[in-house]
């Protein structure tokens, strides 16, 4: 099993967008299993990240907006920082743990379709882009 952490600032949008997107799309086929974390949560995950989930036919139960010191137990085999505040306040981690950026404009306080545009945006670019960090 590959873990594979999305990191942003708020752990509200993106990342669980992200997180969502890995695990329906990469999960049981690759045998990955995506995490979600920020680096100053929010405490609370935007309902438009939430619809979008829906909309897609994507689960939308159990996601948390949680500090990345929550998930300090877990070895991460890639981290992808999706925001630039995440990139720049990512921090290290331990032996072997591949860190990317794959950015994409926050819709938080934006209109439905502005997350809808960002999940497609995340769908096209991040997810091709880890099958090629992992080997996949």
């Amino acid at each position: 099993m590959k873990n594979i952490l999305v990191l942003c600032t708020g752990n509200s949008c993106r990342s669980i967008m992200g997180e969502a997107l890995i695990n329906r799309y990469l999960g049981s086929y690759y045998d990955v299993k995506a995490y979600s974390a920020g680096t100053k949560p929010t405490g609370k995950v935007n309902e438009n990240a939430l619809y979008t989930l829906k909309e897609y036919c994507l689960e939308t139960l159990g996601y948390s907006s949680k500090h990345i010191d929550s998930l300090k137990d877990i070895k991460f085999d890639l981290v992808v920082t999706v925001c630039g505040g995440a990139k720049e306040e990512c921090p290290m981690f331990a032996g072997d743990t591949k860190v990317i950026h794959v950015g994409f404009e926050d819709p938080d306080g934006k209109d439905f379709e502005a997350f809808k545009e960002t999940f497609n945006q995340m769908r096209e670019t991040m997810l091709p882009r880890i099958k090629e960090e992992l080997n996949l």
